[in-house]
């Protein structure tokens, strides 16, 4: 079976493991502050705290932006539950709008006709590690005084018009579970974008302590001075991280060689009006994050999935609209019409996509899609 995922061992994974082990293995250590460096440089932030993953990079956010309840916050419902969850979790109200049918964003042009007294933040989730259209999305924020939450869990080193996602908004959430480009098995990132946030954000990570500034010096003793909770990430995991993130490129590079292959062989699916792939604006560059293809509609997407698993492959559709499922209902309201998201859900297949991947595997992946449509 060509499994769908599987995390990266590169050659010096064992080595800082072992090396993480023989030190401080809880949070901060050498590794921890290794990548939060990394990340700061290739993610164009003024300071990134790793976290224990994408989702509580997202509820520190959430609590950054001090959300109220009842106030709204506008997303699209094509997403992962976390990104909804982080805001719910202090009382808010999710507002879904429709997605665009050729990215799988949120629908740009949608969310302003959504905006209401009670709006307060606007979460863009860049899927497939292709960019919103940022530069719209800030500019509504701009005007009617909102905070942006980046979900970039999927886009670590792709970009919306040369600069880096997850340092638009006010916040960024990177994602290192073991299904990203760059894991540490299960962690994330907090990108702050206003460096005088930086010792709240601390705050809430250490358990509501100042121990941070403790460590620094800053302060003869350390103590309970705000809510927060332990979003640490342990130096092990930060040393695994590390192990890919000093090959990055590399990681990056072969992803989208592996990419590119699949675009390549079944275009002539698209061509025939069996299947669509994935577009690619001309100002961004995306991370080879996933490969994905649509077909016409839920029977044939379930179909195909089946016939791969019977032949050796596993494949995978994605996020089942948040809006339809029982928490969304309780939770939020979708605004405007769904036109796309439900409909572009049941069409989308995901076909395996990994740095160890072979050349091989990935024509044995094609040549089986190509016999379920009959074309050789």
């Amino acid at each position: 079976m060509i499994v769908f995922n599987k995390s990266p061992l590169v050659e010096n994974s064992h080595k800082y493991i072992n090396d993480a082990l023989s030190r401080k293995t809880s949070g901060d250590g050498i590794y921890t502050k290794k990548c939060a460096t990394w990340i700061e440089s290739n993610c164009n932030t003024p300071r990134a705290l790793l976290t224990t993953s994408c989702s509580h990079a997202l509820d520190m956010a959430a609590k950054l932006c001090n959300i109220k309840p009842g106030d709204e916050i506008i997303m699209s419902s094509y997403t992962f539950p976390s990104m909804a969850n982080a805001f719910v979790a202090f009382g808010a109200k999710i507002v879904f709008v429709d997605i665009r049918p050729d990215t799988m964003n949120i629908d740009e042009n949608l969310i302003e006709d959504a905006i209401t007294k009670n709006t307060r933040v606007i979460v863009p989730m860049h899927y497939a590690g292709v960019g919103c259209e940022m530069d719209c999305i800030m500019d509504i924020a701009k005007r009617h005084e909102l905070m942006v939450v980046e979900d970039a869990a999927q886009s670590i080193i792709a970009t919306y018009n040369s600069k880096p996602l997850g340092s638009f908004g006010d916040y960024g959430c990177l994602s290192f579970h073991e299904t990203k480009n760059l894991t540490m098995g299960e962690g994330g990132a907090l990108l702050i974008r206003n460096p005088d946030i930086i010792p709240v954000a601390e705050i809430i990570r250490e358990k509501g302590t100042n121990r941070s500034r403790y460590f620094r010096g800053e302060v003869d003793k350390y103590s309970w001075v705000d809510w927060g909770s332990s979003y640490l990430p342990s130096d092990i995991n930060a040393a695994y991280l590390w192990s890919q993130l000093e090959i990055a490129d590399e990681i990056i590079k072969r992803r989208m060689q592996i990419w590119n292959i699949y675009n390549e062989a079944l275009s002539p699916l698209v061509e025939r009006g069996f299947i669509e792939l994935p577009f690619i604006p001309s100002n961004c560059t995306h991370n080879a994050h996933m490969f994905y293809l649509k077909v016409n509609n839920l029977d044939e997407r379930d179909q195909l999935i089946n016939h791969l698993k019977s032949n050796g492959v596993y494949a995978v559709f994605h996020y089942v609209p948040l809006h339809s499922s029982q928490a969304g209902l309780k939770f939020g309201r979708f605004h405007g019409i769904d036109v796309h998201t439900t409909k572009e859900s049941h069409r989308l297949v995901r076909i395996p996509l990994w740095y160890d991947l072979t050349d091989n595997e990935v024509g044995f992946v094609c040549d089986r899609i190509l016999r379920y449509f009959h074309v050789n």
